[in-house]
C-alpha cells in the first residue's frame, strides 16, 4: 500500500515504489549507476536479477532458431520471434494499430489519453515516453550527445538515432554486414557505459573534487 500512499516517491519522476530498497534501485535509472558487472563481457547492470538473466545469453539457453541470436529469458526470445513471424498480437482499441510488444501498446495509448507521466524536474515539461525525457535532458540541460558514429564522428542524443544513422552508411555502401556493424556499435557503447559508471562512482566518493 506504500505505492498508493506515495511514501517512497522518486523526486526525479514522481514514480512511487513499494519500499526504500525498490526506490534505491529505481533511482539508478536516473543516475545511470550500474554496479553489477558481467564477468564474461563486462556489460553493466543496475540490478543483480538483470545480471542473472543476462548470463543466460552466454549460456545459449534461449537461442533463436532463425537467426541464432541468444536471449536471457524465454519471454525475450518469444518477443524476438515476432520479428521473424510478423505477429502483432497487441491491438489498439481506438485506432486498431497493432504492436508486437505489450509495452509499445501501453506507450501508444498515452497518445489517445493525452498522458505525459514523465516530467523534467528542471523545467516541468512533460513527456509521454521516458526516452523523450532522456533526450530532452541531454539536449536542453546538458547538451550531451554520447552516441557517436565511428564512421563519420557524427553524434546523437539517443542510441536509436545512431542505429538509424548507421543504416544510412550501410545503404550507401551497399553492405550486408549490418549485424556485425551493430555489434561494433554496441561494443563501443558498452565501453562508454563502463567509463560513465566509473566517473559517477568517483564523483560520489569524492564529491568536493568535482568542478
Amino acid at each position: 500500500m506504500n505505492i498508493h500512499r506515495g511514501k517512497y516517491r522518486c523526486t526525479e519522476c514522481g514514480r512511487c515504489c513499494r519500499g526504500n530498497a525498490a526506490l534505491a534501485v529505481h533511482r539508478r535509472s536516473h543516475s545511470g549507476e550500474k554496479p553489477f558487472e558481467c564477468t564474461v563481457c563486462s556489460n553493466l547492470f543496475a540490478t543483480s536479477s538483470s545480471l542473472r538473466t543476462h548470463m543466460n545469453v552466454h549460456g545459449g539457453k534461449y537461442q533463436c532458431t532463425e537467426c541464432g541470436r541468444c536471449f536471457g529469458s524465454k519471454r525475450h526470445l518469444t518477443r524476438h520471434w515476432r520479428i521473424h513471424s510478423g505477429e502483432k498480437p497487441f491491438e489498439c482499441t481506438v485506432c486498431k494499430k497493432a504492436f508486437n510488444v505489450s509495452g509499445n501498446l501501453k506507450t501508444h495509448m498515452r497518445v489517445h489519453k493525452g498522458e505525459k507521466p514523465y516530467k523534467c524536474s528542471a523545467c516541468n515539461k512533460s513527456f509521454s515516453q521516458s526516452g523523450n525525457l532522456q533526450s530532452h535532458r541531454c539536449s536542453v540541460r546538458m547538451g550531451e550527445k554520447p552516441y557517436k558514429c565511428y564512421m563519420c564522428d557524427k553524434a546523437f542524443r539517443v542510441s536509436r538515432s545512431l542505429k538509424n544513422h548507421i543504416r544510412v552508411h550501410m545503404a550507401h555502401r551497399g553492405s550486408t554486414s549490418h549485424i556485425g556493424t551493430m555489434r561494433h556499435v554496441r561494443s563501443r557503447k558498452k565501453t562508454r557505459n563502463t567509463r560513465r559508471y566509473k566517473r559517477i562512482k568517483q564523483n560520489r566518493k569524492y564529491p568536493h573534487d568535482r568542478r
